[in-house]
């Protein structure tokens, strides 16, 4: 497939002019003339630079890869139809759909867009974790950053004594069904060849609990109501777990929210300082 500058740039700038910073989580600040984004505010969404995005726009530089427009897709907000067509336009094909996807839907970031302050995540039938707000890393670290299976919390629960750290002690062990559980339910729906059976692949080979609890061919778990972490500078909270999921992508929400008056909600305050300082330290 060839690269359609001309179209590509025409579907960029319509795409920008379309979204307000409310939008995607961007404050609007005085004196605003600009009709929807600016390409710097777009550039920062797609994590690239404002000279590199702004080429694209005016039918320059070299073919964007598919990381790349993958990347713009996502800033941009776009739907899977609107992600496939800006594929085709760069030259590329498009991903592959459904629960494999990694394209975060423009409904799910709306509403994390509007979650800063709160802890929460996007995460996919597999346990990787694809967007995280501020007060989401400030709770559990960033968990963007793995890469492999170890973008996987069920994986690295079994594969990394230290993930297990941020979660109450009591807990481990049922954790530890849960997550056997949930993987074969997993595998059964996605069948041989999926990233489940992958990952159920190396586990078995690694650990010896999770090859004992994989014997049990336990299914049906489900998570607690609440959910007890210990912080390093909070300390302990309980905090129970909303989840929305997008049926497109088979990914997850979770939002976490403390009883109103309670410790764990007093902790979350902090958490959410803790989220804003550390975002305006990695601010460009």
């Amino acid at each position: 497939m060839e690269i359609d500058r001309a179209g590509l740039a025409e579907f960029l700038r319509r795409r920008r002019e379309a979204l307000q910073p409310e939008d995607v989580g961007l404050p609007r600040g005085p004196r605003r003339r600009t009709e929807g984004l600016r390409r710097e505010e777009v550039a920062v969404l797609c994590h690239m630079s404002t000279d590199y995005y702004a080429r694209l726009e005016r039918e320059r530089g070299p073919q964007p890869s598919e990381q790349m427009i993958a990347s713009i897709a996502q800033g941009l907000h776009l739907s899977l139809g609107e992600r496939d067509h800006l594929f085709r336009l760069a030259g590329h094909h498009p991903p592959t759909r459904g629960a494999s996807g990694e394209h975060v839907g423009p409904g799910l970031l709306r509403i994390l867009d509007r979650l800063q302050d709160t802890p929460a995540e996007v995460v996919t039938e597999t346990g990787e974790t694809l967007r995280q707000t501020p007060a989401g890393v400030a709770l559990t670290g960033d968990t963007t950053r793995f890469t492999g299976p170890s973008r996987s919390l069920g994986y690295r629960w079994f594969a990394d004594p230290g993930a297990r750290a941020r979660y109450e002690p009591e807990d481990h062990a049922f954790l530890s069904r849960l997550y056997a559980s949930g993987l074969r339910e997993v595998l059964t729906r996605r069948g041989p060849g999926s990233r489940a059976a992958r990952y159920a692949e190396l586990l078995l080979e690694r650990s010896t609990e999770f090859r004992e609890l994989w014997e049990r061919h336990e299914v049906g778990l489900r998570p607690r109501p609440t959910k007890r972490f210990v912080h390093p500078e909070v300390g302990p909270l309980e905090l129970s777990c909303q989840t929305l999921v997008d049926p497109e992508q088979s990914h997850l929400l979770l939002v976490y929210t403390a009883v109103p008056g309670s410790a764990s909600a007093e902790a979350l305050r902090l958490l959410a300082v803790v989220g804003r300082q550390r975002l305006g330290a990695t601010a460009p």
